[in-house]
């Protein structure tokens, strides 16, 4: 805020100084006429200079208090429906009226952000429906291509599941945007959860020529939503697979057990491209595609991006270092005590 100072105050109430001023020699003057000698008329004007500097120190202290204390609110303000309180206790009637106008201001934005939200949860609910009534034929039509024994067949399925990931990416998107929680966090089984994801992403692991090693201790849990888990995990196959990686490697360890930092970390490893040092600051950035992307031609920028919101979303550890010509790990955390998040 502007700070506020003597000279800042007498600045913003130059025309009263001036006032005064001209008011104190026009006394002087005065006197001076009506045949005060010039000590008796220089004691008027000092008398009036005085009583108007007192004036005016007055409302500097009072103002000086108000404002002190504004920025002092002001700085603790976290949000905007508290900006109308701001102003209840101001010195002048001009504060009054200010205060009054923000109120009403703060109610107008309370209708349109309810309004918004509630337009927003319509649209949400639409794209929800409408992706999942174009599941229906895509299953459809891979049911049909699955019947079709030819080479165009096989790559004709191919092309239905890249639709069919696009439009679960759309679906999942939508959901990640939505003010409620729509998941629950309960423990699922790592290992099998992993095969699961893998086995969803057959097709395409053998399209690229990728082999899937799962190393993760039988029994192992995690506390976590499945179907966003799958999903997240999804993304990091597919992005990996896309990417030129041979194998992909997950394993999974346990830190610091039976603390209250303790965590169990699924490392995903790659021997793909890799990512250059620049890019990978912002692979989690929305519709960030990088060097890679922008070769490929066919990168949206939203798969790592959604797997870094689910995970934040759902209190994980996302993160993800690579080097350019060997490699890629993703590593997500699950914390063992949920109650700390």
């Amino acid at each position: 805020m502007t700070p506020f100072t003597p000279w800042t105050f007498l600045r913003d109430r130059w025309t009263s100084v001036l006032l005064g001023v001209i008011c104190c020699a026009g006394v002087f003057g005065m006197c001076s006429v009506l045949g005060a000698s010039v000590q008796g008329a220089a004691m008027v004007a000092a008398f009036s200079a005085l009583c108007w500097a007192a004036a005016l120190t007055f409302a500097y202290v009072r103002t000086a208090r108000f404002w002190k204390t504004l920025s002092a609110h002001a700085a603790e303000m976290n949000r905007t429906d508290e900006a109308a309180s701001l102003l209840l206790d101001a010195p002048s009637l001009e504060g009054l009226i200010a205060s009054d106008a923000l109120e009403r201001l703060q109610s107008l934005t309370a209708q349109e952000l309810t309004q918004a939200q509630k337009d927003a949860a319509e649209y949400r609910e639409y794209v929800e429906l409408w992706i999942h009534e174009a599941k229906t034929p895509i299953a459809a039509a891979k049911l049909i291509a699955e019947r079709m024994a030819s080479p165009e067949s096989d790559a004709l399925f191919r092309e239905l599941e890249r639709v069919d990931n696009q439009v679960e990416q759309a679906l999942y998107y939508a959901r990640s945007t939505s003010l409620q929680k729509d998941y629950a966090i309960k423990p699922v089984p790592l290992g099998r959860l992993v095969r699961e994801v893998c086995k969803r992403q057959a097709r395409f692991l053998i399209e690229k020529q990728t082999i899937p090693s799962v190393n993760i201790p039988d029994g192992m849990e995690v506390l976590a939503d499945e179907p966003w888990l799958i999903f997240m995990l999804g993304q990091v196959v597919a992005n990996a697979a896309q990417y030129g990686a041979r194998t992909i490697t997950f394993t999974a360890t346990e830190e610091m057990a039976n603390t209250p930092h303790g965590r169990t970390v699924l490392e995903v490893r790659d021997d793909g491209c890799g990512i250059s040092a620049a890019d990978v600051p912002r692979v989690f950035d929305r519709g960030f595609t990088g060097a890679n992307g922008r070769r490929s031609g066919t990168a949206t920028g939203m798969g790592l991006y959604l797997v870094g919101l689910m995970g934040e979303r759902l209190g994980l550890g996302v993160t993800l270092a690579s080097e350019e010509g060997v490699g890629t790990r993703v590593l997500i955390s699950f914390p063992h005590d949920r109650s700390r998040l």
